[in-house]
């Protein structure tokens, strides 16, 4: 089998907001397309019509959810594979499991491509449910060694497949940059989990010691006024610019103008800021939380620090600042790392398990 003529499911979020998943989804649908594949995307994010339902609570879930599930079953046949982006909690139980499920009712080969960074506390509270819906699936992949072990715990087998970075678009700038006031880069929505707080309590001991260093913050959420506040409160306000969300081509654009990529989440898989990062040539100072640690090894591709700690962090973003040879080393290791989440290598991958994945289903005989 190769992808010209696969007809394929895709089933998950997209842009915006434009988070980790949702960027994977139109991206892998976007590569699976000019492979020759056919990919029909089912939403699962899509925008309420009208928008008013949005602000309405209960009507909101099935205004979204029973024009979902009348694409799914459509969907169905006209396709080999349904391919669901899953992830944690009311995502899993409203979107992916009801995917499974009809797969399994239509006879559809279904891969679940679980990505979330809660998986431990989800399955501490739901492995059973989980594993009950697995059945009715195929495959499921994800997409570090880190989820793996944590299906493995709880008693459910998993294919690593990792996340893909264009780097075609995240690349190292091609001519040495004029000299200039040192860019610190935090691209994470303003959401808690990602402690864009700590970050900026980090940036402002950076501040002490290289005093027109700058931050920039790329991304969008809830916390942009209590961020602005607390950046204010640092007297750092002047040297931070919340740019807001930006398009592909215009991160790929920051990357390439910064010094120092910070990560400060407190929960995480395999978080594609981090990728982008690595392949912009961008040295990488990230909490060691989740799959972190299975991306950035400490030290050759990137710094790793404690969550919630701004004195390591604020440190370890100096030592980059500081120490060209260190700078350098990082960045070196990381571009040579980040190769394995290209196109072509992971291409592969994927043919290979679609390809078995529909072979098994020609041959079972699936019980009623």
């Amino acid at each position: 089998m190769n992808l010209d003529g696969l007809r394929i499911a895709l089933v998950g979020p997209l842009p915006p907001p434009a988070g980790g998943m949702a960027n994977q989804t139109r991206q892998l649908a976007e590569l699976l397309q000019r492979e020759g594949a056919t990919v029909l995307v089912i939403q699962v994010n899509a925008p309420y019509r009208p928008a008013w339902i949005a602000n309405v609570f209960g009507v909101r879930a099935a205004c979204r959810l029973l024009p979902y599930l009348a694409a799914l079953w459509r969907a169905a046949s006209r396709v080999q594979i349904f391919h669901v982006m899953a992830n944690s909690g009311w995502s899993w139980h409203l979107f992916a499991a009801p995917a499974i499920w009809i797969g399994r009712l239509r006879g559809i080969s279904v891969v679940v491509n679980y990505r979330g960074g809660e998986a431990e506390a989800f399955l501490a509270r739901s492995s059973a449910l989980v594993r009950r819906t697995m059945r009715c699936a195929s495959v499921m992949v994800v997409p570090s060694g880190f989820l793996r072990e944590i299906f493995d715990r709880y008693g459910m087998e998993s294919t690593v497949v990792p996340n893909i970075v264009d780097l075609e678009r995240f690349r190292p700038e091609r001519t040495a940059p004029p000299a200039r006031c040192p860019l610190v880069v935090v691209a994470r929505n303003l959401e808690p989990i990602y402690d864009i707080p700590t970050a900026l309590r980090a940036f402002a001991l950076v501040r002490r010691t290289v005093a027109d260093a700058r931050m920039m913050v790329a991304g969008s959420g809830p916390e942009l006024s209590k961020l602005s506040a607390i950046a204010k409160e640092l007297k750092i306000d002047d040297a931070v610019e919340f740019c807001g969300r930006l398009d592909r081509d215009q991160m790929a654009a920051l990357y390439r103008s910064a010094d120092v990529a910070l990560n400060p989440s407190r929960v995480d898989n395999m978080p594609n800021s981090v990728l982008e990062a690595m392949a912009s040539g961008v040295p990488v100072v990230s909490t060691n939380v989740g799959g972190v640690p299975f991306v950035l090894r400490q030290g050759s591709t990137g710094l790793l620090v404690d969550a919630g700690d701004d004195a390591a962090m604020g440190d370890a973003v100096l030592r980059i600042l500081l120490d060209s040879e260190l700078a350098t080393k990082l960045r070196t290791e990381a571009l040579i790392d980040v190769q394995q989440y290209s196109w072509a290598t992971v291409r592969q991958r994927w043919l290979e398990l679609y390809a078995s994945t529909v072979a098994r289903s020609q041959v079972e005989v699936r019980p009623a």
